[in-house]
């Protein structure tokens, strides 16, 4: 029984590593497409900085609780935070609601996204990590790249974006 129990544990954890390894390619990514926007430096290390985190975590799972780690995921969750609360506002006050359609809704989706990974990351080296963050983790890894895969390839739903946007990949 205890090596069915082992042998569980240790799929969910190369299912973790494995989803961060996604995550940081796609955050990557989501980083170089920022290159032709006017403020890339500022989106490139919003993205960048998690891209790096979790490629720590899916080669050295245990990393999250080194005080490194979790002082640098504390400050960009606490920034993006701090961006996420004044983009919303923005999007609430202007009554948005198609937030895809508008460059604040993307930076607030793309921000948000950042935060919620960090904070399922956050201490997943101190126990065995469970299904249910195992689970989360795998839908929060399949849906970013399912609705780029979808805006890209359903082109009339980039049409009002601007030219940046457009072009990056």
């Amino acid at each position: 029984m205890g090596e069915v129990c082992n042998e569980k544990k240790t799929w969910l954890f190369v299912v973790w590593r494995t989803c961060n390894v996604v995550m940081s390619q796609f955050f990557a990514l989501a980083s170089y497409v920022q290159i032709n926007d006017p403020d890339a430096g500022l989106w490139m290390v919003g993205y960048g900085v998690p891209a790096v985190l979790c490629a720590l975590i899916g080669f050295t799972p245990h990393v999250t609780e080194t005080l490194t780690w979790r002082r640098v995921a504390d400050l960009h969750v606490m920034i993006s935070s701090a961006v996420i609360s004044m983009l919303g506002w923005k999007l609430y006050s202007e009554k948005i609601t198609q937030i895809f359609q508008q460059e604040e809704g993307r930076e607030f989706s793309g921000l948000m996204l950042t935060v919620v990974w960090l904070l399922l990351c956050r201490h997943s080296g101190r126990a065995p990590v469970g299904k249910l963050r195992v689970s989360t983790a795998v839908s929060i890894t399949v849906f970013p790249i399912v609705a780029w895969l979808y805006y890209y390839i359903n082109k009339e739903l980039r049409s009002n974006w601007p030219s940046h946007c457009k072009t990056a990949i």
